[in-house]
């Protein structure tokens, strides 16, 4: 019987959704089955269902198969990247090979001259299959195997080109859909960055993915295209290509699926060549609520109170890459509305807010936070951010706007929330005005989630935790064993940790006599201070994150 026959039988199909696609493969010249799929008539999987059924073919799920490398081996990647399928397994004298085209019997025939086994196919999506191919024969192999065979666009000595050369180079349209690739995929990874690091044998490429740099699989011929892959950077990044000796900045805009993608692009030059770091700001993963962050109810309660206040000074504190800045977007999109007027300064500006006055630094035309914070004043808002306090001329123009009836919002670089009063008073602020200024200040760090689609039980062994880590048989701990979806961490996404100190009676008293960090940790802590750490253990004992996490990112 027909195929698309028995789709209709099985009421997967309509008999006018079958027309319409009879109608686009006459149109377009491609499959019925791929018109199907392509009109979203059916997914993929549905079709691959039924061809599994009426040609007795298995379907297999990639994700839980351990291949064997000596597999791998059995076939070119040239036709495991242009025929895209893979091989998965080899017993007595036949290969099981996993494709997404079952009608496709040429490339299983030349796969049986090929290597002299008989071929037996397997069914599975192509988008299982992609990845797969990736993750073993590297990403772009295809691409690569193109320039290979194309002499113009063959480099040699990383060195040695012009910058005609170069341009020639970056603008092949080989080149152009590998970098095209590279970025791609660390967009389809969720990666905040992408390293570019050049040595003298090798080409490193790695992506960090939830805080953590790992390795983009990627092949080993790549190092040959080096010069290439960097001048078509350069270029999408308006930099200057001849130029590579001094660093240089630049910023690229693209669009992947519909979602606004900005890319910030740093060039070094090192010793086998210049290293590049994109910093991948995606717009649509921005824009958290302050629940959606990872406060708990009393935090978050607390930190509500002092976004809602008239006037005073609100600092976020922690390292680079703790989340700070995207803390305090959570908080003026919690806050912006029609009735209130709210102003940034920000070096740069990371992302765009609806409803918010945003203004970027330019050092180069002197206008510097200071500068930017006493122009905004004569703008009459009712909330300013300011993206960093980083000296003492930009911290008495926080404080001048906070006396002046202006909630403030700023970052510090403080590991705790108790030094960040002390850090303003080094700065040269007087104590009195901090005291008097200063509503709260939040110390974050960001841990790594437990990947839900791996998650087990935990027995920790209680003699090797941390002694301010409560642990008792009760408590259900959890940890990732590791899988596809979280590249085999057995982590996937982040959270935040807070550590909220507010300003009472006490506290501002102490900051006025100069008390030490410890004196104003002690006496907030009867306030009800819960400490990092603590929060850390209180996720962990939720099943949230793992003890390892907690402990990495609240180090003692």
């Amino acid at each position: 019987m027909n195929i698309t026959q028995i789709l209709v039988d099985k009421g997967l199909l309509r008999a006018e959704q079958l027309d319409e696609a009879i109608a686009l493969q006459k149109a377009e010249g491609v499959r019925l089955d791929r018109a199907i799929i392509k009109l979203g008539f059916l997914t993929e999987r549905q079709w691959l269902e039924v061809m599994s059924e009426q040609l007795h073919l298995p379907m297999v799920e990639l994700a839980d198969l351990t291949i064997d490398p000596q597999t791998l081996r059995a076939l070119p990647p040239k036709i495991v990247y242009r025929k895209r399928l893979i091989p998965i397994s080899r017993e007595n004298g036949t290969l099981n090979v996993a494709t997404s085209d079952a009608f496709d019997l040429y490339a299983f025939d030349d796969i049986r001259l090929l290597t002299g086994l008989d071929i037996q196919p397997v069914l599975a999506p192509r988008e299982d299959i992609e990845k797969l191919i990736k993750t073993h024969y590297g990403l772009g192999g295809d691409t690569l195997d193109e320039m290979v065979g194309a002499d113009e666009v063959q480099v040699g000595d990383a060195g040695g080109e012009t910058s005609d050369d170069l341009l020639e180079m970056a603008q092949e349209a080989s080149v152009i859909k590998l970098v095209n690739e590279i970025i791609l995929e660390a967009v389809n990874e969720r990666a905040s960055d992408i390293h570019i690091e050049p040595y003298e044998h090798h080409l490193s490429i790695r992506y960090r993915i939830d805080g953590v740099l790992q390795e983009a699989s990627v092949p080993p011929q790549i190092h040959r295209f080096q010069a290439a892959i960097i001048s078509r950077i350069k270029i999408l990044a308006n930099m200057n290509i001849a130029e590579r000796r001094v660093p240089q900045d630049g910023r690229i805009k693209f669009s992947v699926g519909g979602r606004q993608i900005d890319v910030r692009v740093s060039v070094i030059p090192m010793l086998f060549g210049e290293g590049i770091v994109m910093r991948l700001l995606d717009k649509a993963n921005v824009l958290f609520t302050l629940p959606e962050l990872g406060m708990d109810e009393t935090t978050f309660a607390q930190f509500n109170s002092l976004i809602e206040r008239p006037h005073g000074i609100l600092l976020v504190t922690g390292p680079t890459g703790s989340g700070k800045t995207t803390t305090l977007y959570a908080a003026l999109n919690a806050i912006v509305g029609p009735g209130i007027k709210v102003l940034t300064v920000e070096d740069p500006v990371e992302y765009h807010l609806q409803g918010v006055n945003q203004i970027p630094v330019d050092q180069h035309v002197g206008m510097t936070f200071e500068r930017g914070l006493r122009a905004i004043l004569r703008h009459d808002p009712d909330v300013v951010m300011i993206g960093e306090i980083r000296d003492l001329e930009t911290a008495r123009a926080a404080i001048q706007a906070s006396l002046t009836g202006h909630l403030v919002f700023s970052t510090l670089h403080t590991n705790d929330s108790a030094s960040a009063p002390m850090r303003l008073i080094d700065m040269g602020v007087e104590p009195y005005l901090v005291s008097s200024t200063l509503i709260g200040s939040m110390a974050q760090r960001l841990v790594r989630k437990i990947c839900l689609k791996c998650k087990v039980r935990l027995q920790p062994d209680a003699t090797k935790l941390p002694k301010d880590f409560h642990y008792s048989p009760d408590d259900k701990l959890f940890r990732g064993e590791g899988c596809p979806n979280c590249r085999h961490t057995g982590y996937r996404g982040r959270l935040g940790l807070f550590e909220l100190l507010l300003m009472t009676e006490v506290i501002s008293q102490q900051v006025m006599e100069r008390a030490p960090s410890p004196d104003i940790v002690a006496a907030a802590r009867k306030s009800g201070l819960r400490l990092l750490r603590e929060d850390g253990w209180l996720k962990v004992r939720r099943g949230i994150t793992t003890p390892e996490e907690v402990i990495t990112c609240t180090a003692v």
